[in-house]
């Protein structure tokens, strides 16, 4: 009688694993790969695999942390805004005489800075974040054009290029992606391995039970907020030092790629649901995606639909396959 009741488990368990968004990921994935290995030669290129990586790991960098933001229930919708004001700062200074030291703490300052702003306005005065940050990206990016205009500084020292132009030293690893695989480690780690991670969680579902268990829900928003700037910032050290120019349109509508990206690795927009691994298998997707579409001469927009394609599937799959297996669930328990 024991051997006969494995099969079923055995199978409930493949069904479980084969239902996660985090395996339809990966299915989604390997189709992008196969399909586009097929229209393009230069597709499977490992040279050119890793230096496509420059296209989309900043991004990476600020999902990671809206991923945290999310799952609580927060949407900072300024980190372009950000990146903009971060890029100001160091233009400014570097046309001064700055050298890169000094161009690389104002960048991850002025990101703190500005995320420690969103999260005082949101938490002191209780103002949802996404509110916040409307005005928020309007401010930051409205300074940008205020001070440059249709002007842009360019004047950089030579040994910043080497953050968003660089490769880890003996190898062709782009030293974008170096510090996005650090950065990912420590936010899987933060998120799905801390007790700080498990408020995030905890809030995402019931801010109010949260509150009344003990947990500052108003710090842990204030302090994600803070890490959300400070992660623009260093996206903002990146791409400037990668296009070698500070103008006001820099990472101009990064903001709404980014919550893509995160929600199509399977964080739910209503928080309390998501963790890191879909998040960055988002990240490579789109950016493999949108890298062979680049190569077969897809145009932009069309680009912009599969993506919106892809947003819209990551929204309504999860729920529906969740109802499914709730449905499946229920009709086993009224025959037994």
């Amino acid at each position: 009688m024991e051997g006969k009741s494995m099969p079923p488990l055995r199978t409930g368990a493949a069904r479980a694993l084969i239902a996660r968004w985090e395996t339809i990921l990966v299915l989604i994935f390997v189709v992008v790969i196969v399909f586009n290995s097929f229209a393009s030669p230069y597709f499977l290129n490992p040279s050119n695999l890793l230096d496509t990586t420059f296209s989309f790991v900043e991004k990476g960098l600020i999902a990671l942390p809206m991923t945290l933001g999310i799952i609580m229930g927060d949407i900072d919708i300024s980190v372009a805004g950000i990146i903009a004001l971060a890029s100001l700062v160091m233009g400014a200074l570097s046309t001064a005489g700055a050298g890169t030291g000094v161009l690389v703490a104002a960048g991850l300052g002025t990101g703190l800075a500005a995320g420690l702003l969103n999260g005082l306005l949101a938490t002191r005065f209780g103002i949802p974040m996404i509110a916040v940050t409307i005005g928020g990206i309007s401010l930051f990016r409205g300074i940008a054009y205020a001070a440059l205009g249709d002007q842009a500084f360019t004047k950089y020292p030579d040994s910043f290029a080497f953050f968003g132009q660089g490769y880890v030293p003996g190898t062709h690893i782009p030293f974008e992606l170096a510090v996005f695989a650090v950065c990912a480690v420590l936010f899987g780690l933060l998120l799905h391995r801390t007790t700080f991670g498990r408020r995030v969680f905890a809030i995402g579902n019931n801010a109010t039970a949260s509150r009344f268990s003990g947990v500052r829900v108003q710090r842990m928003r204030l302090i994600v907020s803070c890490v959300t700037g400070l992660m623009s910032g260093l996206a903002g050290i990146l791409l400037t030092s990668r296009i070698g120019s500070t103008r006001p349109n820099i990472a101009n509508g990064w903001e709404m790629e980014v919550i893509t990206t995160v929600v199509l690795g399977g964080v739910a927009i209503t928080g309390g649901r998501g963790n890191i691994a879909g998040v960055i298998l988002g990240i490579f997707l789109l950016g493999f995606l949108k890298f062979g579409m680049g190569l077969i001469n897809v145009p932009g927009n069309v680009q912009n639909i599969f993506s919106g394609v892809l947003l819209i599937l990551a929204i309504l799959l999860p729920g529906y396959v969740a109802g499914a297996q709730e449905r499946a669930r229920l009709r086993r328990t009224q025959e037994a």
